[in-house]
């Protein structure tokens, strides 16, 4: 760990606290330094602040013989963690004969504990970012590897494509399967981004929670057209597990011509639709309606118990419902967080109805308002 991966934070914060000094009529030197394995593996001592401040650089201890004499105007500070040894304080006083002072050694003593602290959390600090840029370049290894299998998946269904012909019945099949291809590949390039560079945070400072956001290749899509690969995917599944079904009786305006730059609403409906096939009894109806105030994510399930339907939308909180299922339990708080993020809500009504009268009258709905644009 060179002086430069120390962060402006922490050498500024050294440099500060040496400041304290400068009315100190006593002290000659004071030097902070920090352990590290030099060039040869060999332990050494690594300045990284010094007062009087000064350009010239100071020989390694190890190497520095005036070091190796004695003194009574010398005194050694470590930087400790419990037992390890992170550094040490050189401080040095003007020549004098007379008892090294009480309270100066005091200063110099709060001095060590205060840059302990401040330096553990440093090579903390180091320690997370190396762990981080492993976990980077393991990313960026797996997209590498998917990509292959991936396009293999892609050129299979579009030769299976072309041999059943545009009159076969399974010809919509394929091509959900070509769809879904696709999207992995978006998820993929959005992956290998992360692992790279630092994805730009949204503008109001917070990060997107659920799925990756689109590319920045990519052009703003509507609602609508966000929205209809995830209706045609939920078609397929229930009709893989023998549930009714029940999409869209229509469309409205906003959803044909309001742009969302980031595809959240459609990140939400994914998320909740989710929820709607794991937390459900098997045999119930799911559906997704819509209408000028929203979207309405609906099943005709057990209705959550009444004590828990707000504290669904608590980060960590699992139902009575969703108790023997895996998950983090943080799916619906972060759905919510994002509707809010962009001007609407997110939340549960009991008898799905409410929302458009065609809908059960028992179950659960989860329904997205958006504020007008």
């Amino acid at each position: 760990m060179s002086l430069m991966q120390y962060s402006e934070r922490f050498l500024n914060f050294v440099q500060q606290q040496l400041m304290s000094f400068h009315d100190d009529e006593e002290l000659e030197h004071v030097v902070v330094y920090v352990a590290r394995s030099g060039d040869s593996g060999s332990p050494t001592l690594e300045v990284v602040g010094q007062w009087p401040k000064s350009e010239k650089i100071l020989q390694p201890v190890e190497t520095d013989t005036a070091l190796r004499t004695p003194s009574s105007n010398r005194r050694w500070y470590p930087l400790q963690e419990g037992s390890i040894l992170l550094g040490v304080i050189r401080a040095e006083r003007i020549q004098s004969e007379e008892e090294w002072p009480e309270v100066l050694d005091q200063r110099l003593q709060a001095l060590s504990m205060s840059l302990a602290n401040s330096l553990a959390s440093e090579l903390d600090r180091k320690r997370l970012l190396d762990q981080l840029d492993d976990q980077k370049e393991q990313i960026s290894l797996m997209v590498h590897q998917l990509r292959n299998p991936l396009a293999a998946l892609g050129t299979y269904a579009k030769l299976l494509l072309r041999k059943i012909g545009p009159e076969s019945e399974h010809e919509n099949l394929v091509k959900g399967l070509i769809n879904e291809q696709a999207q992995v590949n978006k998820y993929l390039s959005a992956l290998d981004q992360l692992s790279q560079v630092k994805l730009p945070q949204s503008d109001d400072g917070s990060n997107r929670l659920l799925l990756p956001p689109l590319l920045p290749t990519e052009t703003s899509s509507t609602v609508k057209t966000l929205i209809e690969p995830l209706i045609d995917r939920a078609r397929a599944r229930a009709n893989l597990q023998g549930r009714k079904w029940f999409g869209p009786s229509q469309w409205p305006n906003w959803m044909e011509s309001r742009s969302i730059s980031e595809g959240t609403i459609a990140e939400i409906v994914a998320n909740l639709l989710e929820n709607a096939f794991r937390y459900s009894p098997p045999q119930s109806s799911i559906g997704i309606e819509v209408s000028e105030e929203g979207i309405c994510i609906w099943d005709e399930g057990i209705p959550i118990n009444e004590e828990e339907r707000e504290k669904i939308f608590e980060k960590g909180f699992r139902g009575e419902s969703g108790s023997k299922i895996s998950g983090s339990g943080i799916g619906l708080a972060l759905a919510r967080d994002l509707a809010r993020q962009v001007g609407g809500d997110l939340k549960l009504i009991i008898n799905p109805s409410q929302f458009k009268t065609s809908l059960p009258e028992s179950g659960n709905a989860f329904v997205i308002n958006l504020e007008p644009k």
